[in-house]
């Protein structure tokens, strides 16, 4: 049997006898993954709990449970309990900002808490618990302590008609801190059930620990053994945890070779199943299976990956590149690790990005689920190699100076039960809710109950894993809509009353558990970033727990998007600009948001991009630049700069996109499937398993005869520009005109002028722009320069001095031309000022080869 990973070939050689099952078993089978030498580590000893039936009942501390340390008696168990947790007085402050209301617009009469920004969330210092991480270098973290919790109601005096709820919730928060304090050591012990759970390496063997409390009885399985359930018997602890210890063969090296295909057989109240391990750390499909297969994965040294390259510091302002590993090649196939690692990234650096956020990480049966009916939680998908060239991407692009965000998946788990977590002990409710409650019908996947103990254990473990063993600088985490309210988001309208965030409707335990993982993520890894996809608007989601709050970095503002696509469908006499401001700058006081115009959601099949609603089919045709254009051509890049630029202005602190968008990529995502027929008789026709529209093509946005080139290039000039001037994060926020008759948007952020012209033939000679600063202005952004695929109506040389004197609530003014479909930027003039790109820019990657025709 031969399994292939991305290219590899690892050689699985059937074990010709059994005879040595209890002794040596180096005969009984060849791994995956050739081994060289053994690999030998301490292992520190934690304590596991008792799940609880009653989430909101104290814990018990009988209900606690040490679990035994493994057999090596090089260490006692007092050698190996975590350092104590030394205390100190929270310190924590958060700064005032200065609102000046006579110089803003109100964003919502009914809501107070939302304004015009011109303040920044200062920079957050907390003073907690001293924890010491055992490491060859002592390194000092701290975990936040709860606080009082009561902050939030003097930054938002609306939530008091909520405090009820709000302080239940707190107290929960605290509760459970408290108790993992308690009967755990801490957060820091608690988050890393990794090292009791799962397969456990130590100088004298293997020990392999799963809670399955469901189970009747438990034998571990595998090529090391043959695949025999009588070899390997688990015994079980009145916790319901199993464990079985393989002492290291007669000659030192281990009971289980690196790369063994392992599965854990169980009998349950379901029957008896062979599922893959809880805490697997690597599983492959191998060729001619349906289930996955869990691998025992423990290279020798020589072959795991060192980090080379420190993690780059968290930047004032993200500008977030939003990727996919598998569809990240120009050709119809899978892409690897390692192609991305040496041709997207270098692409991603040369656009501007300072972070790439990679999606389908976790490992996921069901390609076409985007990553997010996750089946092994601790293992990196195998379809695009292995987990050391994961760490060789990650590493890479820390070389370049870009955060790596993972697109975290807590919200819910595949519903496969062969090689996921679902029925994993032969009951519905063993990591997940019983019933209904468990059960995403819109997702057909399982939800997890965040009431359990163990459960929490788990999720706060894998969080921290993957900072801790991959090194990505945080993550996004997906779907916290539906792990906020018992109803999911589904079928339900938020309007903003308060009323529909506090109440009978919110998931307490999700929430609290959301609090304990940005608790965990920012005390042990201070430059970590977490934002949080929620589309409710939460009020107190991104404000810092020990004030009351969610704790995440960021909210994705996901309302900007649908509203895009729904201006889209209008005409453009029907645009109005004050819906347009407002949308973009609806977001909380003192709670940062990141801002897009579109994301991989509106790239799938059954949707559209926003350059395939402006362009359509014409896109096939029409964008080669020795054939005439068309007008919808014409309008629709000519928009599609403007929506971006606009969105990035002013819809946030952070911003993103989904690759191959900056260029406006003409295809949808459509992953290989066959046909499928529902249980009504009707049948979705497949695509026969093509991956056609399952890639990206660089290709186009590179070639310098397409006129998708010049799409690139603005985006790209977009990214120079916030770098040079910080303006997502400035202070400074006006809106000084918004005007429907002439379509015109004119802000200021930070020092910079924005001036956008959304009319469709009207341009305005001599037009007056409100100004806070006197002197000399010159453009440093323009959306019609030749370079962008425009007309080339603005002189960049010109210079525009300012006139004294009100105009928009401004003291000082200028004029400008401002042609029809154009935005451009406006900045004081320094003698070394250019634009942010000029007419010999780079392009982002040269290709000599000629692109592929498109197919309508």
């Amino acid at each position: 049997m031969v399994y292939t990973i991305s290219g590899i070939r690892f050689p699985v050689v059937p074990s010709l006898n059994a005879s040595s099952l209890r002794g040596d078993r180096r005969a009984a089978s060849l791994p995956v993954f050739l081994r060289k030498n053994d690999f030998s580590r301490k292992i520190l000893a934690v304590k596991s709990s008792h799940d609880s039936d009653s989430p909101s009942s104290a814990i018990a501390e009988s209900d606690k449970v040490l679990i035994p340390q493994d057999q090596d008696n090089s260490a006692s168990l007092t050698d190996q309990l975590e350092t104590p947790v030394i205390t100190s007085e929270d310190a924590h402050n958060l700064e005032d900002l200065t609102m000046e209301d006579e110089d803003k617009y109100s964003i919502s009469e009914a809501d107070t808490s939302y304004r015009q920004i011109e303040g920044g969330l200062g920079s957050v210092v907390s003073v907690g618990e001293k924890v010491k991480i055992p490491s060859d270098e002592a390194k000092p973290k701290t975990i936040p302590r709860p606080g009082a919790g009561q902050k939030i109601y003097e930054i938002d005096p609306s939530l008091l008609a909520h405090r009820e709820h709000l302080d239940f919730r707190f107290g929960q928060y605290k509760r459970l801190h408290d108790e993992i304090n308690k009967y755990e050591g801490g957060l820091d012990t608690f988050s890393r059930g990794y090292e009791k759970f799962g397969f456990i390496r130590s100088a004298t063997g293997v020990t392999y620990r799963e809670w399955a409390p469901g189970a009747k009885s438990a034998a571990l399985i595998g090529d090391f053994n043959n695949w025999n359930s009588n070899a390997d018997v688990m015994t079980r602890n009145e916790f319901g945890v199993w464990e079985i210890f393989l002492p290291n063969n007669v000659d030192g090296s281990p009971p289980i070779p690196h790369g063994s295909r392992v599965k854990i057989r169980m009998d349950t109240p379901s029957g008896v199943k062979d599922s893959i391990p809880a805490w697997i750390k690597f599983s492959v499909q191998a060729p001619g299976e349906i289930p996955y297969s869990g691998i025992y994965y423990d290279p020798p040294e020589e072959e795991k990956y060192v980090f080379k390259h420190p993690q780059p510091k968290r930047p004032k302002s993200l500008r977030i590149y939003e990727s996919h590993v598998g569809m990240s090649s120009p050709e119809p196939m899978i892409n690897t690790y390692a192609n991305f690692r040496d041709d997207v990234l270098p692409r991603i650096k040369k656009l501007g990005y300072n972070a790439v956020q990679i999606m389908a990480i976790q490992e996921h049966s069901y390609y076409a689920s985007f990553g997010y009916h996750v089946t092994n939680f601790f293992a990196p998908s195998s379809r695009f190699g292995t987990p050391e060239e994961l760490k060789s991407l990650i590493d890479k692009a820390h070389e370049l100076g870009l955060l790596v965000l993972m697109d975290i998946v807590h919200s819910h788990a595949s519903n496969n039960t062969l090689d996921g977590l679902n029925m994993f002990d032969g009951t519905d409710s063993h990591y997940f809710h019983p019933g209904s409650r468990g059960y995403h019908w819109m997702w057909d996947s399982r939800l997890f109950n965040y009431g359990s103990w163990e459960v929490l254990r788990y999720l706060l473990s894998n969080a921290r894993w993957w900072l801790d063993e991959y090194k990505f600088d945080g993550f996004r985490f997906d779907g916290v809509t539906s792990m906020m309210y018992t109803h999911h988001g589904l079928q339900v309208a938020f309007t903003g009353n308060y009323s529909e965030y506090f109440g009978m409707a919110t998931d307490v335990d999700a929430v609290v558990y959301l609090m304990l993982a940005n608790d965990l993520i920012h005390g042990l890894f201070p430059e970590a970033v977490t934002i949080g996809e929620d589309v409710s608007g939460m009020p107190t989601f991104c404000l810092p727990t020990q004030d009351g709050g969610v704790g995440f970095d960021y909210r994705l503002q996901m309302a900007i998007a649908d509203k895009w696509i729904e201006i889209l469908k209008k005409q453009d006499e029907d645009w109005k600009m004050g819906d347009i401001v407002h949308t973009l700058t609806n977001r909380r006081w003192l709670e940062k948001c990141v801002a897009y115009a579109e994301s991989h959601d509106q790239a799938l099949v059954g949707d559209k991009t926003i350059a395939f609603w402006l362009m359509d089919k014409d896109m096939y045709d029409f964008m080669a630049l020795d054939r005439p254009s068309t007008p919808r051509i014409d309008r629709g890049i000519a928009l599609h700069k403007m929506i971006r630029l606009i969105t990035m202005g002013l819809g946030g602190e952070g911003y993103l996109n989904f690759m191959g968008n900056e260029f406006g990529h003409p295809e949808w995502i459509d992953f290989p499937r066959g046909e499928q027929q529902l249980p009504n008789g009707s049948v979705i026709p497949g695509n026969n398993y093509s991956y056609d529209k399952c890639r990206r093509r660089f290709d186009l946005g590179d070639a310098d005869y397409l006129r998708y080139r010049g799409m690139q290039e603005f985006d790209r000039a977009m990214q120079l520009l916030e770098e040079k001037f910080g303006f997502m994060t400035a202070e400074h926020q006006y809106i000084s005109r918004k005007n429907e008759g002439d379509k015109v948007i004119i802000f200021e952020r930070g020092n910079l002028v924005f001036v956008f012209n959304f009319h469709w033939h009207n341009s305005y000679s001599d037009y007056r722009v409100g100004c806070p600063t006197p002197g000399k202005y010159k453009i440093v952004l323009d959306s019609d320069d030749a370079l962008f695929g425009g007309f080339n109506r603005l002189n960049h040389s010109a210079e525009y001095f300012t006139n004294e004197g009100w105009y928009d609530d401004r003291p000082r003014s200028f004029l400008v031309y401002a042609p029809s479909r154009t935005a451009a930027v406006y900045a004081l003039a320094d003698d070394d000022l250019e634009p942010a790109l000029s007419d010999e820019a780079e392009p982002v990657l040269a290709d000599e080869a000629e692109p592929e025709p498109v197919d309508p």
